[in-house]
């Protein structure tokens, strides 16, 4: 397979030099409710022109994208970011929280929106996985995806430095999960500051915790490391994740991919597997990065998101 990439570097586009830009803590947009499956999942509704979905992962909210969207924002679209169900202001319905939970709340509301085609798709961590999912399963809907520290591959432990591998064998765990994932809020209080580069201000991180202020309110950020598929394991969240994978290697849909050099879910095996297997790619190295670049460099991220899908 022929594979059409363009490499591009922070340094080298047109957002050089943003990085120094101070990363706001505040979350200037209007809160909304779209009714899905008898909860209210909460979302933001900005601009006019085609829709551009915002997807962010665990232990996040829509609070993630605050910094990203103004630039895609300006370049004329609708940038819509929601807050996945059970996650930030949505509902905590009673339910398993299992992948396809997750998936249904997803689809739900984005047919709750009547978007329409001409789709773009913004993911990130779990809201990769899920973004991917609904994708395959509405190509015709989709004109581009854009992602980061995405599942592109099927996850084993030993894809995890030591410390992470450890807690992730624990969090599957029904004790230590509850207590670790629930009682200690060790996603918010520990994971969320090692896994980003940038230091997070006492004002970011408290914007980040007050979503989830008890136990029950952490269901979800909970429950995704026990759906991760490790090793093959659940079955059901890995079969989902290998049907996804095999239809971006088919796709001819546009992507751009960016990466850090500190990267938990895209590192340098995933990088190459991109460049050997999708087309209408293009990829963009942020420099110094793990897992949650948009905290380090929403602006550049922001910005190319912007000008890329104006492209097409």
């Amino acid at each position: 397979m022929t594979t059409a990439i363009n490499r591009v570097s922070s340094e080298s586009t047109p957002t050089a030099g943003l990085e120094s830009r101070p990363i706001s803590a505040d979350f200037p947009f209007e809160s909304r409710f779209a009714e899905v499956h008898g909860s209210k999942m909460h979302y933001i509704d900005v601009g006019e022109g085609d829709p551009v979905i915002f997807i962010h992962g665990n232990p996040a909210s829509s609070y993630l994208w605050r910094n990203v969207i103004p630039h895609v924002q300006a370049q004329g679209f609708r940038c819509i970011a929601f807050d996945l169900i059970g996650m930030g202001k949505s509902d905590r319905p009673d339910i398993a929280y299992t992948y396809d939970d997750n998936a249904k709340y997803v689809a739900g509301f984005i047919d709750s929106l009547d978007l329409g085609d001409n789709i773009t798709l913004v993911i990130h961590d779990w809201g990769s996985m899920l973004g991917f999912n609904w994708a395959s399963k509405n190509a015709h809907r989709v004109k581009a995806i854009a992602f980061m520290e995405a599942m592109v591959r099927p996850l084993s432990y030993s894809d995890l430095p030591g410390s992470l591998q450890m807690v992730m064998r624990m969090l599957r765990m029904s004790f230590p999960n509850w207590l670790l994932g629930g009682v200690a809020n060790m996603f918010l209080n520990v994971m969320l500051q090692d896994l980003t580069y940038q230091k997070l201000t006492p004002e970011i991180l408290g914007t980040y915790k007050r979503d989830y202020p008890t136990i029950r309110s952490r269901i979800n950020v909970r429950t995704f490391p026990r759906e991760v598929p490790f090793d093959g394991f659940p079955k059901r969240s890995y079969d989902l994740v290998t049907s996804y994978i095999e239809w971006i290697a088919k796709t001819d849909i546009p992507m751009i991919m960016f990466h850090g050099d500190d990267g938990v879910a895209i590192k340098a095996d995933e990088v190459q597997w991109l460049r050997d297997h999708v087309t209408h790619l293009e990829v963009v190295d942020v420099g110094h990065g793990k897992h949650f670049l948009q905290e380090t460099h929403p602006h550049v991220i922001g910005s190319n998101i912007g000008r890329w899908r104006a492209a097409l």
